[in-house]
């Protein structure tokens, strides 16, 4: 084994910059980025790979196509960073929750994947379906290894069915994309995850910088526009990285399949006398909207973002809490018309929640779902029906609590069959009363008398039996 060289600094040392001026952090190391994540003490790294792989054998002099040079680049490699190959993996605990953990040394050859990358993929992959461990990919590369040709870019299929495979076995997969995350690095283990952070200076992007168009806009290939388009949940800096860590993987593995109570009200707590009074309250500025219902819901949470198409929703609140002491997942609209990306953000959720077996809470508030012509662009109906779907076919049980306005169709696609409640000042109607006047061709001073005649109001809800009953008032 190659002597592991000497580090002398710890994460977040200042170290000077990459050679793009002063003050600026290295590059975390792999394993100083398990440092950063890890309890002290706690990694233990999985057997190397000629253990792994017996039957592979010895690779061939400069390996599968015989790239001259090759071996001595592999071995400068290792006398630089001390590692035997661009990953190393193991399992660790952090905070609460133990985990596998999958760590890029970029400075191995660009952190790049060849096959005994993947090799230590699909062990790391292995060992986390054997003992119902979430994986963390630490993640910092910049795509396939050339000098192994399509050997190299097959394993992206590999580490694609290994992660489908943990997937499918109901485990969480966290990623966090360090600087950079390019090429089949972030195409897998990158936007392939359940949830993706990134630190803030990060470079992601499926294109690594040597290969973009010449007139590409370098900031769409940043974390801060990822985010925006919604492929990253969130940015974290260094510091905060391992309690960031810490509550996802505790929020991500603490569910159980038992539903979730509705909320309580947190508006007025008489009903409203008339169909008009109803959707009156709904439109006050001072009614409390999803947040204040969240945040007196849960002792904490963290959100998701983005429907990984390239759209976000700001009307669409979407993730994990705890409430006494168990994860809930949640998806809350915020009295907005809703966009195309919110729905497939709220399905995105909920079949989150769905695999990995922990109930979700739905708060509904919108005047109905965006109709201008860029939600129809953007696959309003598609997106629409993709989310009844999602919530038709949810194993685990959905509580859905009306908090106001309730528009037709585009509320309805968030709320639970059978398990839906109300608060006092909410409405549900199959249209709102003033498209309703249009439609009957009916003068606009009879709107009033409309809302009375669509039954909207949340006690003749109940009467209608459309909803299971309505929540106290705290």
């Amino acid at each position: 084994m190659t002597e592991r060289a000497p580090r002398g600094n710890g994460p977040g040392t200042e170290r000077g910059r990459r050679g793009n001026g002063p003050g600026q952090r290295e590059r975390w190391s792999a394993r100083e980025a398990i440092e950063a994540v890890a309890d002290a003490g706690t990694f233990a790294e999985l057997p190397a790979t000629k253990e792994l792989s017996p039957s592979r054998g010895a690779s061939p002099p400069n390996g599968p196509l015989g790239w001259e040079g090759y071996d001595a680049m592999r071995v400068r490699a290792g006398e630089r960073t001390g590692e035997e190959e661009s990953v190393v993996c193991g399992t660790a605990r952090v905070g609460a929750t133990e985990a596998v953990l999958i760590s890029f040394e970029f400075g191995y050859l660009g952190g790049s994947l060849g096959e005994r990358t993947g090799d230590r993929l699909e062990a790391a992959h292995t060992r986390a379906r054997e003992r119902g461990l979430p994986v963390v990919s630490l993640i910092a590369t910049g795509g396939s290894r050339m000098q192994e040709g399509m050997r190299a870019l097959l394993q992206l299929q590999r580490v694609a069915r290994q992660s489908a495979l943990t997937r499918a076995a109901g485990l969480p997969q966290l990623a966090v994309a360090r600087d950079p995350t390019t090429g089949g690095g972030w195409a897998t283990l990158g936007a392939g995850a359940d949830v993706v952070l990134a630190l803030p200076d990060a470079q992601i992007g499926f294109a690594g910088s040597r290969v973009r168009p010449a007139d590409a806009d370098p900031d769409a290939y940043t974390a801060r526009a990822q985010l925006a388009a919604g492929h990253v949940d969130a940015l974290v800096s260094e510091d905060e990285l391992r309690a960031t860590v810490d509550r996802w993987l505790t929020l991500l593995t603490g569910g159980t399949r038992e539903a979730a109570p509705p909320p309580a009200g947190l508006g007025p707590a008489r009903p409203p006398a008339t169909g008009w009074d109803a959707v009156l309250r709904t439109r006050s500025p001072q009614r409390p909207r999803a947040s204040a219902y969240l945040d007196t819901y849960f002792s904490h949470r963290e959100a998701i973002v983005g429907d990984r198409c390239g759209g976000t929703d700001p009307g669409m609140l979407c993730g994990f809490g705890e409430r006494e002491g168990r994860t809930v997942a949640y998806a809350a609209q915020c009295g907005t018309p809703t966009l195309p990306a919110g729905y497939r953000l709220a399905a995105r959720l909920i079949r989150l929640a769905d695999r990995l077996g922990i109930p979700v809470l739905t708060l509904v508030d919108t005047p109905g779902a965006a109709n201008d012509a860029e939600a129809e662009r953007g696959g309003a109906g598609s997106s629409i029906a993709d989310l009844f779907a999602a919530v038709a076919t949810v194993r685990v049980p959905v509580t859905t609590l009306l908090i106001g306005e309730g528009g037709s169709g585009g509320a309805l696609a968030l709320s639970a069959p059978d398990n839906t409640w109300v608060t006092p000042d909410s409405y549900f109607s199959v249209i709102a009363p003033e498209l309703a006047t249009a439609i009957l061709k009916r003068p606009p001073e009879q709107t009033r008398a409309t809302a009375d005649q669509l039954m909207l109001r949340p006690q003749d809800l109940v009467e209608l039996g459309v909803v299971r009953g309505m929540v106290p008032v705290v």
